[in-house]
């Protein structure tokens, strides 16, 4: 099987930009080659660039699960300062790579109020208009925060020509607040009734899920949308706590759902959505299985996944705590290869 990486610098190259976003020879993106598994020839693109939830770190751990573990090639990129070629989460308008969307079976997003110049962007956007899938975490809610003479502007978060831009309009929400108290209440999952047996929960059960970030708010109901799970607001933030009284958890948000994009007719794209995804949030297996089976699902995978995927890390984790600002210093794409 071909290297993708080669692939992916000669689409560079060929659109004039040997060193977009990078200040020497390494690339500005990973690539973990697909081994054996149900997986094997699909390319899955992630789309990372937040500010405060790390997914520079967390990102690159599922992309390895899913190469590993299960046979897909996947790409990562990355916000990067294009002065020294680092990692920098804050870098609003700079993702280099996004060419690799072209030949993607499926695009993992999770970014937040990015600004991207139209050269970038289009990437995206021909991407979500051709129909293929899209997985999104947490922030991709919020996803871009683009200005009103950008080009792309109905993309933009709280757009109005286009209500809500793309989050609401494709994921199915936008930002609408933290509904459990930021830092302070974690979250559990727990199975929503109606959708046992759903092939995304296969594996799961209540309270699998756990992470230290909170709930969000979303409009209830979800329109043209299917709850799979609901988040319950703990009292603290550890698995066990209890849950909260009152009506933080009456009714309970949902905090995973699934839908279908309508791009244009006959294009209609499977979605999926979890307002979870932390770097720190990827400790909870049941969170990496949740999302294992997603990506295989919105492939139109699901009579192949596991009855409980392998999900187990690959290689050390130890996730920097979210926050502004509390980002790893220094490093480049090429740091976070696999040997």
């Amino acid at each position: 099987m071909y290297c993708r990486q080669i692939v992916i610098a000669a689409c560079l190259a060929a659109a004039g930009l040997p060193s977009a976003g990078r200040a020497d020879d390494q690339p500005a993106w990973v690539v973990y080659q697909g081994q054996s598994g149900a997986g094997s020839g699909r390319h899955i693109v992630f789309v990372t660039g937040d500010d405060e939830y790390r997914s520079e770190e967390g990102m690159p751990q599922l992309a390895r699960i899913l190469a590993v573990r299960h046979g897909f090639t996947c790409t990562v990129l990355f916000a990067v300062d294009p002065q020294d070629g680092t990692i920098k989460p804050d870098q609003q308008d700079n993702i280099p790579g996004l060419e690799a969307l072209h030949d993607a079976d499926l695009m993992v997003i999770f970014t937040r109020f990015r600004n991207l110049p139209p050269e970038q962007m289009r990437h995206i956007v021909d991407y979500v208009e051709s129909g293929r899938p899209i997985v999104a975490l947490r922030t991709s809610t919020h996803a871009f925060n683009l200005p009103g003479d950008h080009p792309y502007a109905r993309y933009t978060w709280n757009s109005t020509e286009w209500d809500g831009g793309f989050g609401r309009q494709v994921l199915g929400e936008t930002w609408i607040n933290h509904h459990g108290q930021h830092g302070k209440q974690s979250t559990r999952g727990i199975l929503a009734p109606d959708a046992a047996g759903h092939p995304i929960l296969r594996g799961l059960a209540d309270g699998d899920i756990w992470g230290p970030t909170d709930v969000y708010g979303v409009r209830l109901p979800l329109e043209g949308c299917q709850p799979l799970v609901l988040g319950q607001v703990l009292q603290g933030m550890q698995p066990d706590d209890p849950p909260v009284e009152g009506p933080q958890n009456d009714p309970l948000m949902p905090i995973a759902w699934v839908k279908t994009w309508s791009a244009a007719p006959g294009k209609q794209a499977r979605v999926f959505v979890t307002t979870m995804g932390a770097s720190q949030d990827l400790q909870s297996e049941g969170l990496r299985r949740l999302l294992v089976n997603a990506c295989y699902w919105a492939l139109g995978m699901e009579d192949v996944i596991p009855e409980r995927a392998d999900v187990s890390l690959v290689g050390e984790y130890h996730p920097t705590p979210f926050g502004f600002g509390t980002y790893q210093k220094g490093i480049k794409p090429a740091d976070l290869a696999l040997p």
